[in-house]
């Protein structure tokens, strides 16, 4: 079953307890007894919506053991991943940002048949410098930042993990190991979010690469204003992540 068109992931809280409870009976079954669905939720801001339309609500999500937890960032890895969760037994939670509906930056020719697989991270831009680990719009972000550093003689790799639940750690890693310095990148709030387990298992798995403190960058604990003005001043952007990228590069 698909659930097309949740919108928005604010509303989605309605739906908490079955949410939960499938995810229960995936775990406590192993497996054997659950529904096979797919939820599409429309999730993020950039689009004016305030705060009944621009919530993220990945962190919340991926505390359920049982679910997985999917964002892309490009068009063809939204219809690669979603073609796999349909076909796909248990539940997944399709996030899609809504910002990236009409955005260009996120056009992708998508070949026939085209799947992403659960769990595999894609490189979005090779570096040596810095890696910059990011999912959903921020992707976007972190690339533009990284082609200005490039100007400046800086080669930063972008990781597109794409997959929260099941995660790609070993990419992440292989990446930290090459670069030793690592920037996180999420729109959804700092505080809580998803981006605060991706720091913990650096810092606890690869603390002997590292030659800077992992840095963060997304929202603050607010939700998303509706004014205009507001809104910019609480969602992460090309120039937040620049200046974090420049703080971990310059350590």
């Amino acid at each position: 079953m698909v659930v097309e068109g949740a919108e928005f992931a604010d509303y989605f809280w309605p739906a908490a307890e079955q949410m939960v409870e499938m995810s229960h009976e995936y775990w406590r079954t192993n497996g054997k007894f659950v529904p096979n669905v797919t939820v599409r939720i429309a999730s993020g801001g950039y689009i004016g919506g305030g705060l009944y339309h621009s919530q993220n609500i990945e962190g919340w999500l991926t505390t359920l053991p049982g679910i997985r937890v999917v964002v892309p960032a490009f068009a063809d890895d939204a219809a690669g991943l979603l073609r796999t969760a349909m076909r796909s037994r248990g539940i997944t939670l399709y996030l899609e940002p809504k910002f990236l509906y009409n955005s260009a930056s996120a056009k992708a020719r998508v070949p026939k048949d085209f799947a992403v697989p659960f769990g595999k991270a894609r490189l979005r831009r090779r570096g040596s410098d810095l890696t910059i680990v990011a999912y959903g719009t921020p992707v976007h972000f972190a690339l533009e930042a990284a082609e200005k550093l490039a100007k400046d003689g800086k080669e930063v790799e972008v990781i597109d993990i794409r997959s929260l639940v099941p995660l790609d750690f070993d990419a992440i890693a292989a990446s930290v190991k090459k670069t030793s310095r690592v920037l996180v990148v999420h729109e959804d709030k700092v505080r809580g979010g998803f981006g605060g387990e991706l720091v913990a298992r650096i810092a606890a798995e690869l603390f002997e690469y590292l030659d800077a403190p992992v840095e963060r960058v997304g929202s603050p604990f607010t939700p998303v204003g509706f004014n205009r003005i507001l809104e910019r001043a609480i969602l992460p952007d090309t120039a937040r992540v620049l200046a974090a990228a420049k703080k971990t590069l310059a350590y």
